[in-house]
Protein backbone atom coordinates (compact mmCIF):
# COMPACT_ATOMS: atom_id res chain seq x y z
CA UNK A 1 0.00 0.00 0.00
CA UNK A 2 2.54 2.13 0.99
CA UNK A 3 4.81 1.46 -2.79
CA UNK A 4 1.50 2.25 -4.04
CA UNK A 5 0.94 5.67 -2.82
CA UNK A 6 4.45 6.30 -3.57
CA UNK A 7 4.02 5.61 -7.05
CA UNK A 8 0.94 7.82 -6.91
CA UNK A 9 2.71 10.54 -5.59
CA UNK A 10 5.79 10.23 -8.25
CA UNK A 11 3.07 10.36 -11.15
CA UNK A 12 1.32 13.69 -9.86
CA UNK A 13 4.50 15.26 -9.34
CA UNK A 14 5.74 14.50 -12.86
CA UNK A 15 2.27 15.27 -14.53
CA UNK A 16 2.77 18.47 -13.14
CA UNK A 17 6.56 19.23 -13.68
CA UNK A 18 6.04 17.75 -16.99
CA UNK A 19 3.14 20.81 -18.28
CA UNK A 20 5.77 23.91 -16.14
CA UNK A 21 6.80 24.75 -20.02
CA UNK A 22 3.74 26.08 -21.07
CA UNK A 23 3.28 28.79 -17.60
CA UNK A 24 7.23 29.04 -17.69
CA UNK A 25 6.84 29.98 -21.56
CA UNK A 26 4.56 32.73 -20.84
CA UNK A 27 5.79 34.34 -17.76
CA UNK A 28 9.30 34.53 -19.79
CA UNK A 29 7.23 37.43 -21.33
CA UNK A 30 6.98 39.67 -18.12
CA UNK A 31 10.06 38.34 -15.86
CA UNK A 32 13.96 36.76 -16.73
CA UNK A 33 14.42 33.02 -15.67
CA UNK A 34 16.20 33.61 -12.49
CA UNK A 35 13.15 36.28 -11.24
CA UNK A 36 10.65 33.33 -12.04
CA UNK A 37 12.89 31.20 -10.00
CA UNK A 38 13.23 33.12 -7.39
CA UNK A 39 9.15 34.28 -6.87
CA UNK A 40 7.80 30.36 -7.25
CA UNK A 41 10.02 29.42 -4.95
CA UNK A 42 9.48 32.31 -2.43
CA UNK A 43 5.67 32.07 -2.68
CA UNK A 44 6.33 27.81 -2.27
CA UNK A 45 7.99 28.74 0.91
CA UNK A 46 5.20 30.91 2.57
CA UNK A 47 2.73 28.40 1.14
CA UNK A 48 4.55 25.79 3.02
CA UNK A 49 4.84 28.08 6.19
CA UNK A 50 1.17 28.61 5.74
CA UNK A 51 0.51 24.67 5.36
CA UNK A 52 2.79 23.98 8.54
CA UNK A 53 2.98 26.88 10.91
CA UNK A 54 5.34 25.50 13.65
CA UNK A 55 9.02 25.85 14.25
CA UNK A 56 11.04 23.23 13.01
CA UNK A 57 14.14 22.27 15.10
CA UNK A 58 16.35 19.70 13.83
CA UNK A 59 19.76 18.55 15.16
CA UNK A 60 22.49 20.22 14.66
CA UNK A 61 24.46 17.43 12.78
CA UNK A 62 21.83 17.12 10.66
CA UNK A 63 21.78 20.47 9.03
CA UNK A 64 24.19 19.97 6.36
CA UNK A 65 21.69 17.98 4.81
CA UNK A 66 19.31 20.02 4.58
CA UNK A 67 21.79 22.86 3.04
CA UNK A 68 23.18 20.62 0.38
CA UNK A 69 19.62 19.61 -0.78
CA UNK A 70 18.43 23.47 -0.84
CA UNK A 71 21.61 23.86 -2.82
CA UNK A 72 21.17 21.13 -5.45
CA UNK A 73 17.34 20.64 -5.52
CA UNK A 74 16.74 24.25 -5.58
CA UNK A 75 19.50 26.41 -6.34
CA UNK A 76 22.42 24.52 -8.52
CA UNK A 77 19.40 22.61 -10.56
CA UNK A 78 16.84 24.97 -11.70
CA UNK A 79 20.26 27.67 -12.79
CA UNK A 80 22.48 25.15 -14.33
CA UNK A 81 19.46 23.69 -16.44
CA UNK A 82 18.07 27.74 -17.30
CA UNK A 83 21.95 29.10 -18.07
CA UNK A 84 22.32 25.68 -20.35
CA UNK A 85 19.63 26.59 -22.26
CA UNK A 86 21.33 29.47 -23.58
CA UNK A 87 24.11 27.91 -24.98
CA UNK A 88 22.77 24.58 -26.12
CA UNK A 89 19.63 23.63 -27.86
CA UNK A 90 16.65 22.50 -25.75
CA UNK A 91 16.70 19.15 -27.33
CA UNK A 92 20.45 18.80 -26.17
CA UNK A 93 19.13 19.45 -22.61
CA UNK A 94 15.96 17.59 -23.02
CA UNK A 95 18.23 14.08 -23.49
CA UNK A 96 20.83 15.45 -21.02
CA UNK A 97 18.94 15.78 -18.27
CA UNK A 98 16.85 12.87 -18.30
CA UNK A 99 20.38 11.22 -17.79
CA UNK A 100 19.79 11.79 -14.23
CA UNK A 101 18.20 8.49 -12.88
CA UNK A 102 21.68 6.75 -14.12
CA UNK A 103 23.28 9.11 -11.80
CA UNK A 104 21.20 8.78 -9.14
CA UNK A 105 21.63 4.93 -9.70
CA UNK A 106 25.32 4.96 -9.36
CA UNK A 107 25.40 7.58 -7.26
CA UNK A 108 23.50 5.60 -4.35
CA UNK A 109 25.18 2.06 -5.45
CA UNK A 110 28.68 4.74 -4.62
CA UNK A 111 27.46 5.43 -1.60
CA UNK A 112 26.39 2.32 -0.38
CA UNK A 113 22.54 3.43 0.11
CA UNK A 114 21.55 0.84 -2.35
CA UNK A 115 22.43 -2.94 -4.25
CA UNK A 116 24.46 -1.95 -7.83
CA UNK A 117 21.87 -1.76 -10.35
CA UNK A 118 21.15 -4.73 -12.65
CA UNK A 119 21.20 -5.57 -16.42
CA UNK A 120 17.57 -4.52 -16.48
CA UNK A 121 17.97 -1.14 -15.13
CA UNK A 122 20.40 -0.20 -18.01
CA UNK A 123 18.60 -1.49 -20.73
CA UNK A 124 15.37 0.58 -19.10
CA UNK A 125 17.71 3.05 -19.41
CA UNK A 126 18.90 2.73 -22.78
CA UNK A 127 15.81 2.80 -24.14
CA UNK A 128 14.51 5.98 -22.22
CA UNK A 129 17.08 7.91 -23.69
CA UNK A 130 16.62 6.71 -27.33
CA UNK A 131 12.74 7.79 -26.65
CA UNK A 132 13.79 11.09 -25.46
CA UNK A 133 16.42 11.71 -28.22
CA UNK A 134 13.12 11.10 -30.33
CA UNK A 135 10.85 13.21 -28.51
CA UNK A 136 13.44 15.98 -28.13
CA UNK A 137 14.39 15.96 -32.04
CA UNK A 138 11.67 14.54 -33.58
CA UNK A 139 13.46 12.29 -35.31
CA UNK A 140 14.31 14.85 -37.75
CA UNK A 141 17.58 15.78 -36.85
CA UNK A 142 20.68 15.00 -34.49
CA UNK A 143 22.11 16.12 -31.46
CA UNK A 144 24.53 18.79 -32.66
CA UNK A 145 27.48 19.54 -29.99
CA UNK A 146 27.33 22.77 -27.90
CA UNK A 147 30.43 22.10 -24.96
CA UNK A 148 29.36 24.52 -22.34
CA UNK A 149 25.32 24.26 -22.43
CA UNK A 150 25.85 20.35 -22.93
CA UNK A 151 28.24 20.30 -19.87
CA UNK A 152 25.79 22.43 -17.63
CA UNK A 153 22.79 20.22 -18.32
CA UNK A 154 24.98 17.06 -17.70
CA UNK A 155 25.90 19.01 -14.30
CA UNK A 156 22.42 19.34 -13.79
CA UNK A 157 21.37 16.03 -14.07
CA UNK A 158 24.21 14.85 -11.62
CA UNK A 159 23.09 17.68 -9.07
CA UNK A 160 19.24 16.33 -9.18
CA UNK A 161 20.38 13.14 -8.59
CA UNK A 162 22.62 14.33 -5.60
CA UNK A 163 19.61 15.94 -4.18
CA UNK A 164 17.31 12.62 -4.73
CA UNK A 165 19.88 10.93 -2.30
CA UNK A 166 20.03 13.68 -0.03
CA UNK A 167 16.69 13.82 0.40
CA UNK A 168 15.66 10.17 0.35
CA UNK A 169 18.84 10.40 3.98
CA UNK A 170 16.61 13.27 5.35
CA UNK A 171 13.43 10.92 4.76
CA UNK A 172 15.21 8.24 7.42
CA UNK A 173 15.17 11.21 10.05
CA UNK A 174 11.71 10.75 10.76
CA UNK A 175 10.43 14.61 9.72
CA UNK A 176 7.20 15.50 8.21
CA UNK A 177 7.55 15.52 4.84
CA UNK A 178 6.29 19.49 4.61
CA UNK A 179 8.39 20.89 7.48
CA UNK A 180 11.22 19.09 5.59
CA UNK A 181 10.42 20.01 2.20
CA UNK A 182 10.53 23.61 3.62
CA UNK A 183 13.77 23.63 5.18
CA UNK A 184 14.95 22.78 1.88
CA UNK A 185 13.14 25.57 -0.07
CA UNK A 186 14.78 28.04 3.22
CA UNK A 187 18.73 26.76 2.02
CA UNK A 188 17.83 27.10 -1.82
CA UNK A 189 16.23 30.59 -1.60
CA UNK A 190 19.14 31.29 0.77
CA UNK A 191 21.94 30.44 -1.90
CA UNK A 192 19.94 32.05 -5.03
CA UNK A 193 20.24 35.61 -3.15
CA UNK A 194 23.72 35.60 -4.83
CA UNK A 195 22.83 34.78 -8.30
CA UNK A 196 19.94 37.34 -8.54
CA UNK A 197 22.70 40.01 -8.02
CA UNK A 198 24.73 38.55 -10.64
CA UNK A 199 22.15 37.78 -13.00
CA UNK A 200 20.02 40.87 -12.15
CA UNK A 201 16.32 41.02 -10.17
CA UNK A 202 14.15 43.84 -11.48
CA UNK A 203 10.82 43.12 -11.00
CA UNK A 204 7.89 45.87 -11.23
CA UNK A 205 4.56 45.43 -9.40
CA UNK A 206 3.40 46.60 -13.04
CA UNK A 207 4.49 42.91 -14.05
CA UNK A 208 1.62 41.79 -11.39
CA UNK A 209 -1.30 43.57 -12.75
CA UNK A 210 -1.42 40.80 -15.26
CA UNK A 211 -4.24 37.89 -14.61
CA UNK A 212 -2.49 35.31 -16.70
CA UNK A 213 0.69 36.30 -14.69
CA UNK A 214 -0.91 35.94 -10.91
CA UNK A 215 -2.54 32.34 -12.78
CA UNK A 216 0.48 31.14 -13.84
CA UNK A 217 2.73 31.90 -11.04
CA UNK A 218 0.17 30.53 -8.45
CA UNK A 219 0.59 27.01 -10.50
CA UNK A 220 4.17 27.64 -10.53
CA UNK A 221 4.76 28.57 -7.04
CA UNK A 222 2.13 26.16 -5.08
CA UNK A 223 1.20 23.81 -7.75
CA UNK A 224 5.05 22.89 -9.31
CA UNK A 225 6.96 23.73 -6.26
CA UNK A 226 5.12 24.08 -2.90
CA UNK A 227 3.21 20.88 -3.33
CA UNK A 228 5.20 18.78 -6.03
CA UNK A 229 8.20 18.90 -4.21
CA UNK A 230 6.50 17.72 -1.07
CA UNK A 231 4.89 14.71 -3.31
CA UNK A 232 8.00 13.91 -4.95
CA UNK A 233 9.84 13.79 -1.54
CA UNK A 234 7.32 11.79 -0.02
CA UNK A 235 7.69 9.61 -3.44
CA UNK A 236 11.41 9.04 -2.31
CA UNK A 237 10.81 8.47 1.38
CA UNK A 238 8.41 5.51 0.21
CA UNK A 239 9.93 4.29 -2.91
CA UNK A 240 13.64 5.20 -2.91
CA UNK A 241 16.08 7.56 -4.92
CA UNK A 242 16.87 5.01 -7.62
CA UNK A 243 13.08 3.40 -8.25
CA UNK A 244 11.41 7.32 -8.29
CA UNK A 245 13.99 9.14 -9.72
CA UNK A 246 13.13 6.62 -13.35
CA UNK A 247 9.99 8.40 -13.30
CA UNK A 248 11.94 11.72 -14.60
CA UNK A 249 12.00 9.70 -18.55
CA UNK A 250 7.70 10.63 -18.69
CA UNK A 251 8.66 14.35 -18.05
CA UNK A 252 9.26 14.95 -21.75
CA UNK A 253 6.02 12.56 -22.69
CA UNK A 254 3.69 14.74 -20.70
CA UNK A 255 5.11 17.69 -22.18
CA UNK A 256 4.18 16.84 -25.57
CA UNK A 257 0.96 15.37 -24.43
CA UNK A 258 0.21 18.53 -23.46
CA UNK A 259 1.75 20.57 -25.63
CA UNK A 260 -0.80 18.49 -28.46
CA UNK A 261 -4.08 19.23 -26.26
CA UNK A 262 -3.26 22.66 -25.02
CA UNK A 263 -0.91 24.63 -27.77
CA UNK A 264 -2.69 21.84 -30.58
CA UNK A 265 0.98 21.35 -31.75
CA UNK A 266 1.66 18.21 -33.90
CA UNK A 267 3.07 15.25 -32.89
CA UNK A 268 4.89 12.80 -35.53
CA UNK A 269 5.05 9.56 -35.68
CA UNK A 270 8.92 9.17 -34.58
CA UNK A 271 7.31 11.20 -31.22
CA UNK A 272 5.03 8.52 -30.93
CA UNK A 273 7.65 6.11 -31.36
CA UNK A 274 9.46 7.62 -28.69
CA UNK A 275 7.14 8.21 -26.21
CA UNK A 276 6.37 4.08 -26.51
CA UNK A 277 10.12 3.91 -26.14
CA UNK A 278 10.40 6.11 -23.05
CA UNK A 279 7.41 4.34 -21.38
CA UNK A 280 9.12 0.94 -21.87
CA UNK A 281 12.31 1.85 -20.60
CA UNK A 282 10.70 2.91 -17.54
CA UNK A 283 8.61 0.01 -16.61
CA UNK A 284 11.78 -2.15 -17.09
CA UNK A 285 13.86 -0.07 -15.18
CA UNK A 286 11.37 -0.45 -12.16
CA UNK A 287 11.15 -4.20 -12.48
CA UNK A 288 12.14 -6.21 -9.85
CA UNK A 289 15.74 -7.83 -9.48
CA UNK A 290 16.87 -10.89 -7.93
CA UNK A 291 19.88 -10.38 -4.94
CA UNK A 292 23.22 -12.13 -5.71
CA UNK A 293 22.51 -14.93 -3.18
CA UNK A 294 18.67 -15.47 -4.32
CA UNK A 295 17.47 -15.95 -0.97
CA UNK A 296 14.66 -13.12 -1.38
CA UNK A 297 14.46 -10.50 -3.69
CA UNK A 298 13.56 -6.62 -3.51
CA UNK A 299 12.92 -3.39 -5.65
CA UNK A 300 14.92 -0.51 -6.45
CA UNK A 301 14.77 1.94 -3.18
CA UNK A 302 13.23 -0.90 -0.76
Amino acid sequence: MKEKQGHFAALFTIFVWGTTFIATKLLLGYFAPVEILFIRFFMGYIALWIAYPKVFSIDRSREKYFIFAGICGVTLYFLLENIALTYTLASNVGVIVAISPCFTALFSWLLHQDDKPNKLFFIGFLFAILGVYLISTNGQSILEIHPTGDLLALLAAMVWALYSICTKKISEFGYGTIPMTRRIFFYGLLFMIPALFLFGFDVSMSDFMHIEVIFNLIFLGLGASAICFVSWNFALKKLGSIKCSTYIYLVPVITVVTSMIVLKEKVTIMTWIGMILTLAGLMLSQRKKGIEDGKHEMCYGD
